[in-house]
């Protein structure tokens, strides 16, 4: 390419976890692996739901709709990785990329999202057992829904168009599997002020404000459960928050875990390494944790097998 400013730029080059070509194949098979077990856990997870009427709960809804946006969010990174891998062919195009991108961004938002409507479900059961029907119903359930996918979409669609704004140079190598948005802003050529300005804000509004209502939330079912009188009820309590507690510590311990170290270190290829635990391993995990500590998950996979 020329040297110059260009607006549209033809391709990026993803760099991947690691440009050592023997270890092409074991990359291969490994997120192959990987992302055949997440869609497949996920979907089995969904179908479970919805093919069990005793599943058509508020909780149950929620879950399902998360692990279809986990199926998504793994999709729109992997499975271009392993068609790079297979092509032994790096580019992406501009126009993908920016796709890639929106789509990354909004997924990961909607995760964010489900998992502190989830939290406000468990608070409201536990706090508020009696007023729990009356509380998160259906259409209720559904304004939530339709909340974490209009605040996702806006997030997604504001990054996605300030980065249409940028101009872009020679040096197009992302040392990354995926377009990551904060790389790819730092390879622009024009002012990223605003767009800095806007990752901040989001990540502020959509990251900070939904842990601290889960946090908040878990604070509460904890203060609720430790007043309860009856050992069993304390354990069927800590039993219906343990695999969403877990669930969250895993996707923002590893989300923020890798965000706080790429601020401190300037290894970009070790924070791509990183990235994988909560683009790709937690996804992949999720439909383990909630079918391991769930009867109801369980009976219904048995239900949907036999």
């Amino acid at each position: 390419m020329a040297p110059g400013n260009h607006t549209h730029v033809p391709e990026f080059i993803l760099l991947g976890l690691s440009e050592e070509a023997e270890i092409q194949p074991l990359l291969f098979g490994l997120f192959l692996s990987m992302y055949l077990v997440t869609f497949t856990g996920n979907l089995l997870i969904i179908l479970a739901i919805t093919t069990d009427s005793h599943l058509h709960t508020p909780m149950y809804f929620f879950l399902s709709n998360l692990s279809f946006a986990d199926i998504c969010f793994t999709s729109t990174t992997v499975p271009k990785m392993l068609m790079n891998i297979y092509m032994q062919n790096k580019v992406i195009t501009y126009e993908d990329c920016i796709t890639q991108m929106y789509f990354f961004m909004l997924f990961l938002a909607l995760d964010n999202f489900l998992l502190t409507v989830m939290a406000y479900d468990r608070f409201v059961a536990i706090c508020h057992p009696l007023h729990y029907m009356v509380i998160m119903n259906p259409r209720f359930c559904g304004l939530l829904l339709l909340a974490s996918w209009i605040l996702s979409f806006v997030d997604s669609i504001l990054n996605g168009l300030m980065v249409l704004r940028l101009s872009f140079c020679t040096e197009l190598e992302i040392s990354h599997f995926f377009c990551e948005l904060n790389q790819v802003v730092q390879l622009a050529c024009s002012d990223t002020f605003f767009n800095d300005l806007v990752i901040y804000l989001a990540t502020g509004l959509l990251g900070v404000i939904p842990l601290t209502g889960i946090l908040f939330s878990y604070i509460k079912i904890v203060s609720s459960i430790l007043k309860m009188s009856s050992a069993r009820g304390k354990y069927k309590a800590f039993s219906t928050c343990g695999s969403h507690l877990s669930v969250v510590s895993l996707f923002y311990g590893t989300g923020l875990g890798v965000y706080l170290s790429s601020a401190a270190i300037e290894n970009s290829s070790a924070t791509a390494i990183a990235s994988v635990m909560y683009t790709v391993a937690t996804p992949m995990l999720n439909p383990f944790i909630y079918s391991l500590r769930n009867k109801d998950i369980k009976q219904a996979l048995r239900k949907l097998f036999s």
